[in-house]
C-alpha cells in the first residue's frame, strides 16, 4: 500500500548517523568508549548519585536487576498482567513465579490497593510498569514496599522522561529501574536497555554479570598499555553488554530526550482535542506538574462505538493507517495461562481495558499532515 502510515518510526539524525561511522572507523565495535559514555551521561541525565549500567536490552536489565536484588528459586515477585511477557519472563528466568496483580482502569498501572492482599511469606519484590510513559504510584508501591521489606525494580521500558513526584523515574527510592532502547521506543539504540540504580553493590553485580561473570570489565583489559590478560569468572553471567555502534546511536538520542517529549505531548494534546465528542475515552493524563513520556497513545471505544475494536484496527489499515494493540494480556497466553491456572475473570480491569484497547501513531517522525491523516481516519471510522 503507497503511503501507509506505519505505527511508530525512529527519529534519527546525522549526529547519530556520524557518531556511528566514527564508531566503524574507530575499529572499536563492542563494549568500549562510547557505551562508557552512554552509561556517564545517561546517569547524569537521571541525577546526582545515578549509576548506569548499559545493556542489550530491557529484558536483559530485568533480568540482571532481579538477580542481583536476590530473587531466586520459589521466591514470588508481584507484577501486572498488561504488560509485555518480558517483565515475567525474567522471573521465570530465575526460576522464581511471578504473582500478577490487577491494574487500575484509570491508569493501566498496577493498582497499589491490590498489592498487599497477593503479599505472601515467598514475595521478595515488585515489578511496576509505567504502562505508555504514565508514572505508576510509586508513593503507594514504595510504601508498601518498606513495609514488607519488599525489592522494587521499576519496568521503565516505556517512562523516558517521566516524572512522579517531580523527579525523573530513575531517581527514586526504588532498587533499580530498567529503560527500553528499542526501536520504537522515547529514545532508540535499536536495541538496547539502561539498569541505573543508587546502590553501589547491586551496579557491582549487574556490570559483573552483563559479562559472563567476569570479574574485570573486558573493555579495560582490552586499553589497558600494561599485560592484563588474566580475569577471573567469580559467577555464571549472561551475555548482555551494549555495543558502541547502539550507544553511539544513544549519545545522541538522549540529548534529544526533552525535545522528543515535548512533541510526544503536543501531538498527544492535538489528538484529545481533536476526539472530543467520539465514543471513546482519551487516555490518563499524568497529574499537574508531571511529566508523561507519551510512549503510547492509547484509545478505549466505548460501548456506542459503531465499531468493534479489531474491526477499528481493519479499517484503520483500509485508510492507510498502522495501529496496535497494548498489550495482549499475559493471563491469555498459553504459556502463563496454564502454568498459573489463570481465568480472563481473575482481572476484570485488565480485561475491560484490553477489549476497548488500541494504540494509535505517535512518533517524533510523524508531520503534522500525517497526524491529521490519523485524526480524520479516525472520525471517519467513529463518527456516529
Amino acid at each position: 500500500m503507497t503511503n501507509f502510515l506505519p505505527f511508530a518510526l525512529p527519529d534519527l539524525g546525522e549526529e547519530e548517523i556520524n557518531e556511528v561511522l566514527d564508531s566503524l572507523r574507530s575499529g572499536w565495535l563492542t563494549t568500549g568508549p562510547k557505551t562508557k559514555r552512554f552509561e556517564e551521561d545517561f546517569a547524569a541525565f537521571i541525577g546526582p548519585g545515578t549509576d548506569a549500567i548499559a545493556v542489550n536490552s530491557a529484558t536483559a536489565g530485568l533480568h540482571l536487576a532481579l538477580e542481583a536484588v536476590g530473587i531466586g528459586s520459589d521466591d514470588q515477585v508481584i507484577t501486572t498482567p498488561y504488560t509485555f511477557t518480558a517483565t515475567a519472563e525474567v522471573v521465570r528466568y530465575l526460576n522464581a513465579d511471578p504473582i500478577f496483580v490487577d491494574i487500575d482502569p484509570a491508569t493501566f498501572n498496577l493498582d497499589p490497593a491490590r498489592i498487599e492482599a497477593a503479599i505472601t511469606p515467598r514475595t521478595k519484590a515488585i515489578i511496576p510498569v509505567h504502562f505508555a510513559g504514565l508514572s505508576c504510584d510509586m508513593a503507594s508501591i514504595l510504601a508498601i514496599a518498606r513495609k514488607h521489606n519488599l525489592k522494587v525494580v521499576e519496568d521503565a521500558a516505556h517512562a523516558l522522561p517521566t516524572t512522579c513526584g517531580g523527579r525523573l523515574i530513575g531517581s527514586l527510592e526504588s532498587d533499580a529501574t530498567v529503560y527500553s532502547f528499542y526501536a520504537t521506543k522515547t529514545i532508540t539504540t535499536g536495541e538496547g536497555g539502561m539498569i541505573v540504580t543508587r546502590d553501589p553493590d547491586l551496579a557491582k553485580r549487574c556490570r559483573v554479570m552483563r559479562l559472563h561473570g567476569i570479574s574485570r570489565d573486558a573493555f579495560d583489559r582490552y586499553t589497558s598499555t600494561k599485560p592484563s590478560w588474566h580475569y577471573e569468572v567469580v559467577a555464571p553471567g549472561c551475555k548482555y553488554n551494549m555495543t558502541d555502534i547502539a550507544a553511539s546511536i544513544g549519545i545522541h538520542q538522549l540529548k534529544k530526550a526533552w525535545l522528543f517529549q515535548k512533541k510526544r505531548s503536543e501531538m498527544a494534546a492535538r489528538y484529545d482535542a481533536a476526539f472530543q465528542g467520539l465514543p471513546v475515552i482519551l487516555p490518563p493524563k499524568a497529574p499537574a506538574s508531571e511529566t508523561h513520556a507519551w510512549h503510547l497513545y492509547v484509545l478505549r471505544l466505548t460501548e456506542l462505538s459503531p465499531v468493534s475494536r479489531d474491526r477499528f484496527i481493519e479499517l484503520m489499515a483500509e485508510k492507510g493507517v498502522g495501529c496496535s494493540v497494548h498489550f495482549i494480556p499475559l493471563h491469555l497466553h498459553p504459556y502463563w495461562r496454564d502454568r498459573y491456572s489463570l481465568k480472563p475473570e481473575d482481572f476484570p480491569a485488565t480485561m475491560r481495558n484490553y477489549e476497548k484497547a488500541v494504540s494509535l501513531p505517535l512518533f517524533t517522525k510523524m508531520s503534522e499532515a500525517d497526524q491529521q491523516k490519523v485524526i480524520s481516519a479516525v472520525t471517519e471510522i467513529l463518527a456516529c
